[in-house]
């Protein structure tokens, strides 16, 4: 006879007590500054969608420590990672913002800084790191990546391998891992080009300018994905409600379009658990709506649910354990 425990044992006292298992799953998402109506002024606030219950209006968390847009975010389960951009007062930022899920109703905590000022990049992230790539520096694009230790968090960022593309108003997705892709964006700071290019990071060897993967289905900038273990959506951007989605296993071959959002939209933000994707906020116009992807159906438009608490762009998301 055998016996498995699936919650996990603590001893305590002499005796022992059942404690849940560790989450499969991302529960929610925090939706973190930007620009917001009426006043089209940069604000610190933080919405959460709750995943089990996404047709109510986001609720309102503790603030960032200060305004922040056209930046970044990402995490793991216990933590958000909300950085860079361009913040009040400092124009194009290092700075990075912590997120405490199980906290949110505090402020925001200041963290280690990236090792160089960029804005309009993208995020994603391993078990153990977190990866900020791409964007600009105000007097050009980079294909520098830094990378913050979430066990040492307080440090400085350090600079990993290079995309092969200097590009900004990217996207990026992970399996969590092994590797990190960054999807499309643009070449030109001074005239946009869009692209359809695809770069992956590999984790175990992060100092190696990371491998040209196949493409995206369209060429297309300030799109925004999340993803599962198995794969990437990436979606909107420019004028497009196009969805394409990278297949991991087989990420040579280009990228799947599936069904498409419920409208085109630019400078929004997304998350994702194992089973959807939520994709938030953005213009044009510049909207409240949150749109839905079911993974298992991904052919069909995408469902909206309950908004945001305010009508915003420009922003960044990250998700994890509530």
């Amino acid at each position: 006879m055998s016996v498995t425990f699936s919650g996990g044992i603590t001893f305590t006292g002499g005796g022992f007590s059942f404690t849940a298992a560790p989450p499969a799953s991302a529960t929610a998402g925090w939706f973190s500054a930007g620009i917001q109506l009426p006043s089209y002024g940069e604000v610190t606030t933080v919405n959460r969608i709750t995943f089990a219950t996404d047709t109510a209006t986001a609720s309102i968390r503790g603030p960032l420590s200060v305004t922040r847009k056209f930046h970044a975010a990402t995490g793991n389960f216990n933590y958000g990672y909300h950085g860079a951009g361009v913040t009040s007062g400092a124009g194009s930022s290092t700075s990075i913002n912590r997120i405490i899920y199980a906290t949110d109703t505090d402020t925001a905590t200041t963290r280690g800084p990236l090792d160089g000022v960029r804005y309009q990049a993208a995020a994603t992230s391993s078990t153990d790191y977190g990866y900020f790539g791409a964007g600009t520096d105000g007097s050009g694009k980079t294909a520098s990546i830094s990378r913050i230790d979430y066990n040492n968090d307080t440090a400085t960022a350090t600079a990993r391998g290079p995309l092969p593309l200097a590009i900004y108003k990217t996207a990026a997705s992970s399996d969590t891992t092994t590797y990190g892709w960054f999807g499309g964006g643009s070449v030109f700071p001074s005239s946009p080009r869009p692209i359809s290019s695809v770069s992956r990071i590999t984790y175990a060897n992060d100092t190696a300018t990371a491998t040209a993967r196949g493409p995206l289905a369209s060429s297309r900038y300030q799109l925004v994905a999340t993803g599962n273990s198995s794969y990437g959506w990436y979606a909107g951007g420019d004028t497009y409600s196009t969805v394409d989605r990278i297949t991991y296993a087989t990420d040579t071959a280009v990228a799947t379009a599936r069904g498409p959002l419920s409208r085109s939209v630019y400078a929004f933000a997304g998350v994702g658990d194992n089973n959807y994707g939520w994709f938030g906020g953005g213009k044009p116009p510049p909207a409240s709506t949150v749109d839905r992807i079911d993974y298992s159906n991904d052919t069909t438009t995408a469902t909206t649910r309950g908004p945001l608490a305010a009508v915003t762009y420009a922003f960044a998301a990250s998700s994890g354990v509530q």
